[in-house]
């Protein structure tokens, strides 16, 4: 019995342990931020990390220590409706077949609801449309490396207060980012091949229109209610008022090879940073973080705004305007989230879980 005591102990300690200035870890997931850590995609070994603005001590893996098991899968996807109160959390098995959706009370992050591989394939953006609703966009079952994106994509209709897959709007092949303007879904895509980026009213839940653009990586909507993307390695502005395609731009730098990537935006809309890198001989990526104004006339990747790669991508905090970067040392380690002023300065480093890849900035 004594033994038994003493290991109750030492596990209880080793999980309170992940965050000492809370006498209660789960009080940690109520507020702050989610790091989304993808893992390594053949060891399905994905977790979501969560810390509070304040603090640099993460507790990880908040899943595995709210429900005593593992979410068995890489992490492509967070998003919080109902109020805020329900959590969903997108899980991309390495397996066919063995994907799902988990939602859980976002609160203490409890499962209450689990949408099996039946109901769902390759999720990789959940998007809240409005306070009971969220898209998810979808590759559908993927190909080889000759056809990857083989079947078409998709945006599934998840309604939280039935915690069901209502309906499946058909898209263009490699759906994935997708901004909310008003009631209307933009949905961009990473096929390459893709000519189009399609349009879904969602009030009614049909796409309504497919705008002749190419395939495009969305960054999102500036004050100017300017849409940015990126198609085929050139930077676009469409205007979500005229419907119209405005500028492009090539980044203009002297490294050969080398595009743009990454992206995210600034909290006040008028900045947009984003990684221009290539890969070497080696396949390692090469590369600096950069930004430009959105009212800039030219692109230009001389300057570094910060000296160094971020491959895990970016993410802004709406509440502190803080530039949330994530480092991937490697696949089978944990990785790193720092964070930047506006000003480009480094203020502080978090060790959170495998392969940071995304942010979810509760309020």
């Amino acid at each position: 019995m004594y033994r038994k005591l003493l290991l109750i102990s030492i596990v209880s300690l080793s999980l309170f342990s992940c965050d000492p200035t809370a006498t209660d870890p789960i009080s940690n997931f109520t507020n702050g931020v989610l790091v989304l850590n993808a893992g390594n995609f053949t060891d399905n070994n994905g977790t979501i990390s969560s810390f509070q603005r304040n603090s640099t001590t993460p507790v990880n893996d908040i899943f595995q220590y709210s429900n005593g098991r593992t979410l068995a899968g890489g992490i492509s996807g967070y998003a919080e409706a109902l109020n805020n109160t329900r959590g969903i959390i997108l899980v991309d098995n390495a397996t066919a077949g063995k994907d799902v959706i988990e939602i859980v009370d976002a609160n203490t992050f409890k499962s209450i609801a689990t949408i099996p591989s039946t109901e769902i394939e390759n999720p990789r953006v959940v998007l809240k449309v409005s306070d009971s609703k969220t898209y998810i966009s979808c590759w559908g079952a993927t190909g080889d490396f000759s056809n990857f994106f083989k079947n078409p994509g998709y945006i599934a209709v998840l309604d939280l207060n039935t915690n069901k897959i209502t309906k499946k709007i058909p898209v263009q092949n490699g759906a994935e980012s997708m901004v909310l303007v008003g009631t209307d879904v933009y949905v961009g895509s990473e096929d390459y091949k893709q000519t189009t980026m399609a349009l879904i009213d969602s009030k009614t839940d049909a796409l309504t229109k497919n705008i002749p653009i190419g395939s495009s990586k969305l960054i999102g909507v500036d004050l100017n209610n300017i849409l940015w993307l990126v198609s085929d390695g050139v930077i676009l502005k469409y205007n979500i008022l005229t419907g119209k395609q405005e500028n492009k731009f090539r980044v203009e730098t002297t490294i050969k090879d080398a595009s743009p990537r990454s992206f995210a935006m600034s909290a006040d809309k008028k900045t947009i940073y984003y990684t221009n890198s290539y890969y070497d001989k080696n396949f390692t990526e090469i590369g600096q973080t950069y930004s430009f104004p959105v009212n800039t006339t030219k692109i230009e990747a001389n300057t570094p705004f910060i000296k160094r790669l971020f491959g895990g991508g970016f993410g802004v905090d709406p509440v502190s305007g803080l530039i949330y970067a994530a480092a991937i040392p490697s696949y089978k380690q944990a990785g790193f989230v720092y964070r930047y002023t506006t000003a480009g300065v480094l203020k502080d480093s978090i060790k959170v879980g495998i392969a940071p890849s995304g942010f979810y900035f509760k309020k």
